[in-house]
Order: C-alpha cells, then structure tokens, then sequence
C-alpha cells in the first residue's frame, strides 16, 4: 500500500501546485492592473476610445442599415405618387371626354326628336 500512497501524495502535490499557479495569476491580473505611470491619462483614453467603438459598432451598423431601408421607402413611395398622378391624369382626361361625348349624344337625340337637322357633329380626339 505504500506504493499508492507515494503516487497519491505526488498527484496531490502536482493538483495543489497547478492550483496555486492557477490563484497567483488570477490574482496577479486582478490585483494589478497593467498601468504604466507615464502614460497612465493616454492609456486610459485610448482603452476607453476602443471600448467605446467596439460597443458602439453593432448600434452604429443598424442604424445604417435603418437608413438604407428609410432611403430605399421613400424612393418607392416617390415612384407610387408619380404613378399615381399620371393615372389621375389619365382618368381625368378619360372623364372629360366622356362628357364631352354624352354632351354631344344628348344634343343629337334633342335635334332629331324636335324633327330638326342635327347640328354637325365635331370630332372629338382623346388626349
């Protein structure tokens, strides 16, 4: 049995060595923080410069994407109103040859029922 007992205190020993290393480092990395004394204000800028634009990359990306999507909305909605106001266009020209033509028709059916000569029709063109 003294054979396991010298391998078990070895392993113990090697554990306990590991484990010590492991709490100086940790220690170490907490404890002190890795200043240098002359550039001490510059360092703290610039760690706080590169924390600040690693946060506020992803934000800065949807906002970019957030505009793009506004850019490309309002493009759309430009092109529908123009759509949109040649169609009223269209059906305002269409309207108003209508009129003209039921005018023209109701004039007619006016003159041949009072047994007259109907006026001479006048062509009318679409626009």
């Amino acid at each position: 049995m003294s054979i396991f007992t010298g391998k078990a205190s070895e392993l113990e020993t090697l554990v306990a060595d590991v484990e010590g290393e492991i709490r100086e480092l940790v220690s170490h990395d907490v404890a002190e923080p890795r200043r240098q004394p002359a550039n001490d204000g510059e360092m703290v800028a610039s760690d706080l410069s590169s924390l600040l634009q690693r946060v506020s990359a992803h934000s800065v990306q949807e906002i970019d994407l957030l505009i793009d999507e506004l850019k490309m909305l309002r493009e759309r909605l430009q092109h529908e109103g123009e759509r949109v106001v040649d169609e009223i266009v269209a059906y305002a020209n269409l309207s108003h040859t209508a009129m003209q033509s039921a005018k023209t028709i109701s004039e007619r059916l006016t003159h041949w029922r009072e047994g007259s000569d109907p006026p001479r029709v006048q062509r009318v063109t679409l626009t």
